[in-house]
């Protein structure tokens, strides 16, 4: 393998090495393959063992087989349009076999008679003859290193236009040229401590292992090395924070939140003052607060972020409050003007679709102070917001954001203090774990009034009664939701099922009520008037797919129908059902599916016993599962190339434990045998700052 070095790999794009070329780096791209650095770390997603050569006259028919053989003639058929049969005889030494390809008319130009071939692929037995349909296969020249088969074989994620094949030869010649480009940036004493393999063996080991045990080996350096960058990142902000003082301070009165908690009409929950007392405490220190608030929805986290807020506005400073989609921004606005405006504070919405001199004016607003509390999406990063005194930052469903965009709203302030808040339960035994560089705040009971969401199972075929239930609901005031199933990794799929429920809805089974339909690919202003309607009760049966899934608050929906529940994950679940029992009447929650699987059965039967977000977050991953991150991603934990945060708990607590260490010993990295992680830092944050997206 040659050892060229040829630039830094974070920086060279991926169609400069030998064999990709413009045409299939565009292909590349759509697995997120940009650099020579995203391809070696573009890792297999599990290996197929090719390295034993068996006789194909004794093996099962449909067996995976590798075999070796003497090519004795090579045919190429047409027995159909589109369809190309090439097939070779071979010769071993229990007699004869072939070989099939199909539709790959280059196989000729190789496999030439007298050439010896390695095969794998599957046994076929079904003509008499014994056959290989070959999935992959090398020639036998005695020259080079074979990649195919014959070896533990690699497979990766792949896409459209692009074969194992294609991937294998194009790792193999990145780490052929760029594979001493490399050099070890853990610290020696950790490679050591934690007996990890060193990195540009690692690289080689787990693309083409010698054995399963250094495949393993490789695998466990990079899941440590990504779980240990990503505590050290989190250790680094921590430690910023706590050293760096900030320039505002606030003053003692409280007369604007005690008019506020007595316009409420109810007393905060011992949660809530709990709560507000660790912010006050906060927010009183010469460091900057930088708080999680999770709360189960409907607890009562917009309380206390008004309370965060005003304690800024009674100080004659500002506060912003972001959120991640326009539905929710305008919801969180209505609800604050609606609430502060008999106190004489100014809320403003700050959203895309603004016009020019109505933004402008906001601007101008914003800037000279006269505007206390500003709502807004990630329109609040743009360049030409500026806050004259930012205070307070707050931020909702805190996982929709990366790093990068919670830093641009903080720096829009001189060390404003934030509080970040969700209503995604985290799993408690991996909360603290990933937000290492928060202080975490839960508040863990609902205010008064609430009553329990009560919550069925239903077949699909007694979907009729349910919506009879839904007109009846109707009839007495209340309204309702219908959300419609998943049908695929596929938007457009799933807007197609969202179209045709509404239309069958309105026309048969809720034919007496007013129906609307509302979904994730509707123009911002489109959904805005829709969601107003349903506010103001204008819209009798809101058909949705899961964009009302956060935040969507009218008390007088009583009624949540999930269709197909049992494509859901359980925080999903949990948050759709999160969108009634938000008033004072009874609300039920009806989940339309049919059981399929086990882990169905058991995420339904947890919907129904459990109420408790932080329980259910738990229950998902018991179901789910070590390996499988979909349950992961649902409740807003970062996602990791190899890591597992089930799995690979251990691991993760070890990677924690090491990276405060070091953080507590070498707060800038500078030290010899730490300065090669600070220069690897450094090529990461150049040429992808959003590397470290928390989900």
């Amino acid at each position: 393998m040659s050892t060229t070095q040829t630039g830094n790999p974070f920086n060279v794009p991926v169609k400069y090495v030998k064999k990709i070329g413009p045409r299939r780096a565009e292909q590349l791209a759509r697995l997120k393959i940009h650099t020579v650095h995203d391809l070696l770390y573009h890792f297999p997603r599990e290996y197929m063992d090719r390295s034993r050569p068996v006789s194909p006259f004794d093996r099962a028919d449909g067996e995976m087989i590798t075999v070796l053989g003497r090519a004795l003639n090579v045919q190429e058929t047409s027995p159909r349009k589109k369809l190309t049969v090439t097939r070779a005889a071979l010769e071993c030494r229990r007699g004869i076999f072939y070989a099939v390809w199909f539709n790959q008319p280059h196989v000729k130009k190789t496999v030439k008679p007298g050439v010896e071939l390695l095969l794998s692929g599957k046994l076929d037995r079904g003509y008499g003859a014994v056959q290989v349909q070959v999935h992959d296969y090398e020639v036998m020249s005695g020259e080079g290193t074979m990649l195919h088969t014959g070896r533990i074989v690699p497979v990766y994620p792949a896409t459209s236009g692009i074969t194992q094949r294609m991937l294998r030869t194009f790792v193999y010649e990145a780490l052929g040229q760029w594979r001493e480009s490399y050099r070890e940036f853990l610290p020696g004493r950790l490679i050591t401590a934690e007996n990890l393999m060193p990195l540009p063996e690692a690289l080689e080991q787990i693309h083409f292992p010698d054995n399963r045990a250094r495949a393993e080996q490789a695998r466990r350096r990079f899941i440590f090395e990504e779980l240990f960058l990503f505590q050290l990142r989190l250790a680094l902000l921590r430690k910023n924070f706590t050293r760096m003082k900030k320039n505002h301070r606030y003053v003692a009165g409280d007369q604007l939140r005690n008019r506020y908690l007595a316009g409420l009409g109810f007393k905060l929950t011992g949660a809530q003052q709990r709560v507000v007392g660790e912010i006050v405490s906060d927010m009183d220190s010469p460091y900057p607060m930088h708080r999680l608030l999770q709360g189960d929805v409907g607890s009562g986290k917009t309380v206390v972020a008004v309370l965060t807020l005003l304690r800024a506005v009674e100080s004659g400073l500002q506060g912003a409050f972001m959120a991640p989609t326009e539905v929710l921004a305008e919801q969180h606005y209505l609800s604050l003007s609606g609430a502060l405006e008999s106190l004489g504070v100014r809320v403003g919405l700050l959203s895309g679709g603004m016009p020019g001199r109505e933004r402008a004016a906001m601007l101008e607003d914003i800037v000279s102070g006269r505007l206390p509390i500003v709502v807004g999406t990630q329109a609040l990063l743009q360049e030409d917001v500026i806050f004259q005194k930012l205070a307070v930052v707050v931020i909702d469903e805190q996982h929709r954001f990366g790093v990068r965009q919670r830093a641009i709203l903080q720096e829009k302030g001189v060390r404003p203090d934030v509080l970040i808040m969700t209503a995604t339960p985290i799993p408690r035994t991996l909360s603290m774990t990933v937000y290492g560089d928060l202080d975490v705040s839960v508040i863990d009971g609902l205010p008064p009034g609430r009553r329990p969401v009560r919550t069925y199972y239903v077949a699909p075929e007694e979907l009729p009664r349910v919506y009879n239930f839904v007109a009846g609901q109707v009839k007495t005031g209340r309204q309702a939701y219908v959300v419609c199933p998943l049908v695929e990794e596929s938007e457009k799929m799933d807007l197609q099922a969202a179209e045709e429920l509404h239309r069958r809805l309105s026309e048969r089974e809720l034919r007496d009520c007013r129906v609307a339909l509302l979904h994730g690919r509707m123009k911002s202003g489109e959904k805005d008037r829709v969601m107003r309607e349903f506010r103001a009760g204008r819209i009798d049966v809101l058909v949705s797919t899961t964009v009302i899934e956060v935040g969507v608050d009218v008390p007088n929906a009583t009624v949540m129908v999930i269709i197909d529940a049992d494509r859901f994950g359980l925080a999903q679940l949990h948050q759709l059902r999160g969108r009634v029992g938000r008033g004072s009447e009874q609300s039920h929650c009806i989940l339309a599916a049919r059981l399929r699987s086990r882990e169905a059965a058991e995420r339904i039967k947890a919907m129904k016993a459990s109420q408790d977000g932080f329980y259910l977050a738990e229950r998902d991953l018991q179901i789910r599962g070590p390996g499988d991150m979909a349950g992961v991603k649902q409740s807003g934990l970062p996602e990791f190339k190899l890591a597992d945060l089930v799995r690979d708990r251990e691991i993760m607590q070890a990677a924690r434990r090491r990276a405060l260490e070091l953080v507590e010993s070498d707060p800038e990295l500078g030290s010899g045998d730490n300065l090669p992680l600070k220069l690897y830092l450094r090529d990461m944050d150049r040429v992808k700052e959003n590397y470290f997206h928390i989900c």
